[in-house]
Parts: C-alpha cells; sequence; structure tokens
C-alpha cells in the first residue's frame, strides 16, 4: 500500500470514528406542551439552564416539541410518542402534561416546571426525595390565590362580587378554591366560580360576568389561559372588568394586573436540571426545588381606563409598573 493511500485511509477513520463521537454524545430532549408556542422568554431560559451545565441546542443537544393547542386530550398520545422516539429526558412546562409524561413512562427522566404543589397532586413522593423518573420546579401559582384576591380588593375595594376563572380540565384546577372563598368571605365578598375549557366557553363566561354582576375577577393559571392570553385580555377590556392573572404576559398584553412566581427563574432551572440529568444525576436523587419569589406588575393606563386610583402603597410594591 502507498504511503499516502495510508494516510488517507486513517485520515478517514479517524474523521469516522470522531463523527460518530459526536452523534453519541448529542442527546434529544423531548419537550410536551399544553400550549401551541411557549410563553415568551421561557424557552430562552430553559436553554440558558441547560447551556449553564455544558449543553447547547444545534451542538449536542436537540429537542423535538410536542404541543396539544390546548387540547389536553392530545396530551397522552404525544407523550407516546415521545417515548417511542427514546429521548434522553421529557421537559414539560404545565401540569397537565407532567402527569401525562408520568402516565407515559416509569423509565425516561422527566422534568417538570408546574404551578402546582407536586406532593399534594401525586406527581412525586416528597419535595426531598421525589423517587420514581420525575422531578422538577414549581412555582406554586395554585396557592396565591388567596393573596391575588386580596390584591383586586385592594385595587377595587368597592367590589362586592368577584369572579374566579378556571379550567375544569386540569388537574389544579379546584384545589385552592375553597382558601379562596375563605378569604373571599373575610373581605366580606361573594365568590362566582366559572370555568372554559373553549373559546366558547369564554365567552360564555364573560356574558355570566355581567349577568351576575361581577365587579372583578382572578383568573387561575392555565396553559389553555395563556393560549388564549390576548382574547380573555380583550374580553376583560370590553367588559370593563378589573382583572388579576399569575402571569406578566397578560399585563403586557393590556391586563390590570399580575402577581405570580418569577417563572423564568424557575425555567432556567427546569433547563439546570435537565443538564444535570443528562451528565448521569437520577431525578430520584434532585429534591423538587421551589421558586420563592413573587412578582407584582401594574398596568397604570389600563387603571386609568377602568377609572381606578392605584393605591400608593400598592405601587410602592409593585415590582413592575407599565405606563
Amino acid at each position: 500500500m502507498k504511503r499516502r493511500d495510508f494516510i488517507t485511509i486513517v485520515a478517514s477513520a479517524t474523521a469516522w470514528v470522531a463523527t460518530a463521537r459526536g452523534q453519541e454524545r448529542r442527546h434529544v430532549i423531548g419537550v410536551l406542551s399544553g400550549l401551541s408556542n411557549s410563553v415568551p422568554d421561557t424557552l430562552p431560559a430553559f436553554y440558558q439552564g441547560l447551556k449553564d451545565r455544558g449543553f447547547v441546542e444545534g451542538k449536542n443537544i436537540s429537542t423535538e416539541f410536542r404541543r396539544a393547542d390546548g387540547d389536553y386530550d392530545r396530551l397522552p398520545s404525544l407523550a407516546t410518542e415521545l417515548v417511542a422516539r427514546n429521548v434522553s429526558v421529557i421537559v414539560t412546562f404545565d401540569l397537565p402534561s407532567a402527569f401525562a409524561a408520568k402516565e407515559a413512562t416509569k423509565t425516561i427522566p422527566v422534568v417538570f416546571g408546574v404551578g402546582a404543589d407536586p406532593v399534594k397532586l401525586g406527581l412525586v413522593a416528597s419535595f426531598n426525595q421525589p423517587r420514581g423518573n420525575l422531578t422538577g420546579v414549581t412555582f406554586l401559582f395554585g396557592a396565591l390565590g388567596p393573596k391575588q384576591l386580596e390584591l383586586i380588593h385592594e385595587l377595587f375595594p368597592n367590589s362586592s362580587t368577584v369572579a374566579l376563572l378556571l379550567n375544569p380540565s386540569n388537574p389544579n384546577s379546584q384545589i385552592d378554591t375553597p382558601a379562596i372563598q375563605a378569604a373571599a368571605d373575610a373581605l366580606g365578598q361573594h365568590l362566582e366560580v366559572l370555568t372554559a375549557t373553549t373559546e366558547d366557553e369564554l365567552e360564555t363566561a364573560f356574558t355570566t360576568m355581567i349577568r351576575q354582576r361581577v365587579d372583578a375577577l382572578v383568573v387561575k393559571a392555565d396553559p389553555f389561559f395563556i393560549q388564549r392570553r390576548e382574547r380573555l385580555v380583550a374580553l376583560a377590556a370590553h367588559h370593563a372588568i378589573p382583572t388579576i392573572y399569575s402571569l406578566r404576559v397578560f399585563v403586557d398584553l393590556g391586563g390590570l394586573i399580575s402577581y405570580g412566581g418569577a417563572s423564568l427563574d424557575a425555567f432556567r432551572q427546569v433547563g439546570v436540571y435537565a443538564g444535570r440529568i443528562l451528565k448521569g444525576e437520577k431525578p430520584a436523587d434532585l429534591p423538587v426545588q421551589q421558586s420563592i419569589k413573587f412578582d407584582l406588575v401594574i398596568n397604570l393606563k389600563t387603571a386609568k381606563v377602568l377609572g381606578l386610583t392605584v393605591p400608593p402603597e400598592l405601587l410602592a410594591r409593585a415590582d413592575e409598573v407599565i405606563e
């Protein structure tokens, strides 16, 4: 064999081995979501968490998305698709998706970001020892209902009837309703609980609010409502109903006020956990993290349109004011 041919063969073999090793190092992450699109900035925060652990999209990881477009009934089959794809880890950013992933696999690691108590709902065994193949982060939106009711009352103290809008398809929909009812009773308010799972039911819910002379509205955190956030904000504006939400994305669109967890940091932590699992750690050894920072955002322009004067004390406590 000529020396030139030998060098060519060795170089080709070396390149092939390097390529093969590169392919071995590229993990596939499955993202399961009840939404058709992510909440703004969620994915960048998630990818930053992965990058903090040395994983970069297109370099040593790739992401496959399965989205239910607000139809939770599709989630089990979408989760099954990711399992069949044999992804390295499944990531979920909402509670219905987390439950679908849990039912679909007992072996593939699942990292969740949810706005509810995962222990109380049976998603994991405990915060410190999640056991099984699931772990993640919770920002406990579900426990904020009473505080949200107090805030909307502080902004609109003359309100006597307040509506709570929730999606009954969400496993977390009713869990804190008794606490919200108790808060309403303490404030001397009547609480009207309304539900919606479709666009038509959203319209019906607001029609009911007008008929019941609802003064203010608390919208419970839910993927379907996030998906329809523009419509929700438009309906609240059209009917001139002061409304509080769990995410600032509603306020950015013209909603009045939001109070909820600083979810971007939580989603970054989801990425960190996914990266740690890709490096060999087990979900059972990673305690469920609790986001302890809550943001209060107020839209002064919307308050002015509604004829509301925001108390100076409330403005001073706000993390951000949109003018």
